[in-house]
Formats: structure tokens, sequence, C-alpha cells
């Protein structure tokens, strides 16, 4: 697993500290241990916030889904493991009880790092298998819709993305396709978009090239619609240029902006009746779609069920100290038992 996946699974401090972390009492926190209990604590602090959300609705299976995030992560399990040669002492979750509730902002939270942990383990055989192909970053919008219709919506996009991809002009060869919805800055509306990691061929640049006018107009084609749609193309990832990325070609740089959450944090904690239609109208729906050539490398992200504790967390309960921390609701932290 690359390093950009790792952290969120580690957590890591100097053995020098040791002797404080054990005999120093007012050292209670996660986030005293390490900056990673800040991020635990700030998705367990959220996920409180929607389960009220839930508690309150009319819908008995909302209310559920509140009692299900209420016992969600509430106690962690880490594993205290000794990494002499690089001078620190490691923490690894190795249990904790999850609710799998789609828009619980831990498991939403657990399931991306998941997603993109699998990812980077995968992709290296990709490019090994397929050295000169080309990766692209696309993002397919429409305009905004009501909240009520983000369904309707969805299920044209997703039509519309199928005609692309059987068109002869298409040019990846594999794909990943996400699903994000944001909030309109009119804070009632709703905007689906898609983002594509595109997989083309060497000649793409030279022969079948796209350019940014003809992807607008094969995507109003495919759409259906009678105005110009809003898209994005590039072979770049953040602030490397085209020919640094074409140099190097590697995928597992877009991997965080393809596989990040469906629907922002704050837009999950920031208006209940909002959230809820949300809930409403992405119930069963698909956030994570592979395509092409990739589906047989990446099978896994098609998965429904998956543990969202992942396997490099595992450890054998002979090797080390396990050390548990409790989320107390009242201080929004968890504390160590």
């Amino acid at each position: 697993m690359s390093a950009q996946a790792s952290d969120s699974n580690f957590i890591a401090f100097n053995i020098s500290s040791q002797d404080k972390f054990q005999k120093n009492q007012n050292l209670q926190s996660l986030s005293e241990v390490s900056p990673i209990g800040k991020i635990w604590d700030k998705h367990r602090a959220n996920t409180d916030k929607v389960l009220y959300y839930y508690a309150k609705a009319d819908e008995h299976y909302f209310r559920q889904y509140a009692w299900r995030m209420k016992i969600c992560s509430e106690l962690l399990k880490f594993q205290l493991l000794p990494d002499e040669s690089e001078g620190i002492l490691k923490l690894k979750l190795s249990d904790a009880r999850f609710c799998r509730v789609r828009h619980c902002p831990v498991c939403q939270w657990r399931r991306s790092l998941m997603w993109k942990a699998r990812a980077y383990k995968i992709l290296p055989q990709v490019v090994t298998d397929y050295p000169n192909y080309r990766w692209l970053f696309v993002t397919l919008t429409v305009k905004n819709c009501q909240i009520k219709e983000l369904r309707e919506n969805l299920d044209s996009i997703n039509k519309a993305f199928k005609r692309f991809t059987e068109l002869k002009v298409w040019p990846a060869k594999g794909w990943v396709k996400s699903i994000e919805v944001t909030k309109g800055r009119d804070g009632v509306s709703a905007h689906p978009h898609l983002h594509i990691l595109a997989m083309v061929p060497p000649s793409y640049f030279s022969y079948g090239y796209l350019s940014h006018a003809k992807w607008v107009a094969l995507w109003e084609q495919c759409l259906r619609i009678d105005y110009q749609p809003v898209v994005h193309t590039s072979a770049m990832s953040g602030d490397k240029p085209l020919r640094v990325y074409a140099k190097h070609h590697n995928p597992s740089l877009l991997i965080p902006e393809i596989l990040k959450y469906q629907v922002k944090e704050s837009d999950l904690v920031g208006d209940r009746e909002w959230f809820l239609e949300l809930t409403r109208q992405l119930h069963k729906s698909r956030a994570i779609a592979v395509g092409g050539i990739l589906r047989q490398y990446m099978r896994e992200l098609d998965e429904k069920n998956q543990d969202l504790i992942d396997e490099s967390e595992e450890t054998d309960e002979v090797d080390g100290e396990s050390l548990y921390f409790r989320w107390e609701r009242q201080l929004q932290r968890f504390n160590i038992e």
C-alpha cells in the first residue's frame, strides 16, 4: 500500500514519548496520542449530528439508522506495535464496530479509505500491464436540480454516460466512474456530477484526440439536452503540468479525487431537511462503477459489503499490547480506557 493510503491506517509517535504515554495520567485522549485522533473525533462528532437528524424523522427506517449510528465506532481497539528500526511505535486499528449506514460520516470516511487503499494496491499492476497508456481526469456535469428531482437526474446522467461509452469516438479502454453530489450555492438545490478516471491508449494525443469543444458537444448529445453542459478534462494532477504528468502517467495521483466522498461531510450536517431528502433520493444508488478493461482488475470496488478495516490493519493478538479508546459523547472525543 502506498504512503497516501497508509497515513490513516497507522498512528505513529516517537518511542521517546512512550513513557509519557504510559505514565502521564493527563494523557487520556486519542487526539493527544496522535493528530489522527482529531480526524476520528471530527467524523464521530458529525455522526452524532446526522443520527440526531435521523432520530427526529418520521420514517421508521430513519430511526433505525439513528440507532445503528449511535453505537457505531463507540469503541476502537488498536494494537501497539514497536518499530525500533524507525524509532516509533505504531497503533494499528484492529477492531471496531461500524454501522455501515451510507451517510454515516465515520463509515463514509472509512469506506473512502478502503476504496483508495485497494485502488493503490491494484493500479501498479495495471500500469505494469499497460505501461504506455495515459490517464485522463474528466468531470461531466449538468445543471443543478431540485433535491427532490435528484434520483431522476442521476438516472438520466448514468444513461447518458452509458451512451457516451458506446460511441465509436469514446477514447477510454477502461474507466472508474464516481458520482458526487454537492449542495447548490442557493442552499436548496443539488449539483450532481461525474468524476471519471479514464485510461486511454498511447495514440490518444496524436490520433483520436477529443478537443474540449468535442467533449462538451458529445456530452450534450448523450444527455439529450438543449444547453451546453460544463465539462472539465485534464491529463494532470494538482499542480503537475501535462508534460510532467504524461511522462510519469501514474493513475494513483488521481485516486484521491476519484474515490473521495460521494457527499461532502459539510453538506451532510448543514441542513436537516435537505439531508433527509438526499438520503431518500440516493437510496440504493451506486457511488462507484468500473468499466472496460479495468473491471477485471478492480472488481472489489463494486462489492457492496466491504470490510471497513483493511487487511493491512489486521494484527495477531499475541504480537502487541491492545489499547482501547471509547467515544465520550459529552466531551466529543475518544478517550483511552
